[in-house]
């Protein structure tokens, strides 16, 4: 991966951490502008592009979620969202709500820098085509999806997952594969994660072509796209 031009967000009050983290990723010439509140975090986010966003979900002037809402409102830059809450629901709501991936704390900073660096060659690297599935058309370099003349957001994870399955549609790819490749971490104990992106593709792309699921879960296993033929 090239990062020589590559800039993240840190949205975090908790100086050390961030400190930490901007001198690991500067040894990768990633630079990390650390803020600590929402207030700090909104006047850059209006003022700079960033290749990715990580967002602490409680801060001094408020909760991290709802500055996520308001960034999925007209971008969608990948988002890491860091909490000390280790409830699956908090995570469920903060994935539900376009995070691209969700961090417990505590965590060393290097296994940040490390979902940082994953999130970062799937947004920044892979050359591709035009990939033509049914009613969808997935551009790859370009990382867009139309629905026949409607284009679809979706997030940094979501577009991964989809791009997943369409490649092998008609067969099923399993949880920890959709993980490594997706969320770029293995899959841990009752991971939920790749179960609510789905979920959330199917509301963005529809639940169904010509009244067959357009994403059919195989039980215990993982998820399969439908074979329809190329469009």
């Amino acid at each position: 991966m090239n990062a020589t031009d590559t800039s993240i967000l840190l949205i975090d009050d908790d100086v050390e951490l961030c400190d930490s983290l901007r001198r690991l990723l500067a040894m990768e010439k990633i630079a990390v502008s650390p803020v600590h509140n929402i207030a700090g975090g909104e006047a850059d986010l209006s003022t700079r592009n960033f290749d990715l966003v990580v967002l602490d979900v409680m801060l001094p002037d408020g909760d991290g979620r709802i500055l996520l809402e308001r960034i999925r409102q007209c971008s969608d830059v990948p988002v890491i969202m860091l909490t000390a809450r280790g409830d699956a629901g908090d995570r469920i709501a903060g994935l539900e709500a376009g995070a691209d991936d969700y961090i417990p704390k505590p965590f060393v900073p290097a296994e940040l820098a490390a979902r940082i660096r994953a999130v970062l060659r799937r947004r920044l690297g892979g050359k591709g085509s035009l990939l033509l599935a049914a009613d969808l058309k997935i551009d790859i370099p370009a990382r867009r999806v139309r629905r026949n003349d409607e284009e679809i957001s979706l997030t940094s994870a979501e577009f991964d997952i989809l791009l997943a399955l369409v490649r092998r549609r008609g067969e099923c790819v399993t949880r920890e594969e959709l993980t490594e490749q997706a969320l770029g971490r293995p899959v841990g104990m009752m991971d939920r994660a790749i179960d609510n992106h789905v979920s959330s593709l199917r509301r963005k792309l529809g639940a169904q072509i010509d009244g067959v699921d357009r994403i059919r879960s195989i039980r215990h296993l993982g998820y399969c796209y439908t074979g329809f033929p190329d469009a």
